[in-house]
């Protein structure tokens, strides 16, 4: 068997040009503490009030407190299958709801995903949940 050093070099061109360079950099904290749907976690120092948190297990959570040295995170999912330990990963979006005609109807959770079985939600868009109230001279009579 001979090495003929043309295909090597041909393969490692491939392999070069295959290569990504992405990395996927992402900020994890550790529940030190949950309980009552509340999670303590350490970790997150850059986290924003308000922000959609990700735990280990899919369950999201809110950032509520923000401390010198942890947060609280309201759980917005079953809060028993959390345990201390467990990692946290900030998503870097505010918390936010899907609007729309769409939604007119329907039943969902507290992030806006579908309860009733009838498929996905095709919003027309989202508004956070945070959302400055218009002026009582801009509303409509009631």
């Amino acid at each position: 068997m001979s090495i003929r050093p043309e295909e090597i070099s041909s393969i490692l061109k491939q392999q070069i040009e295959k290569y990504q360079t992405e990395v996927d950099v992402s900020e994890v904290g550790t529940v030190i503490s949950v309980g009552d749907g509340i999670a303590r976690i350490y970790g997150l120092q850059n986290a924003m009030a308000g922000e959609l948190l990700e735990f280990a297990n899919g369950v999201n959570g809110m950032v509520l407190n923000l401390e010198e040295d942890n947060i609280g995170c309201v759980i917005l999912g079953p809060y028993t299958e959390i345990q201390e330990g467990d990692a946290v990963k900030r998503t870097g979006r505010i918390m936010e709801v899907p609007v729309g005609e769409a939604l007119i109807g329907r039943v969902v959770n507290p992030l806006g995903q579908p309860l009733d079985g009838k498929g996905p939600i095709k919003a027309s868009g989202y508004r956070p949940i945070e959302f400055l109230a218009p002026g009582v001279v801009k509303r409509r009579s009631v």
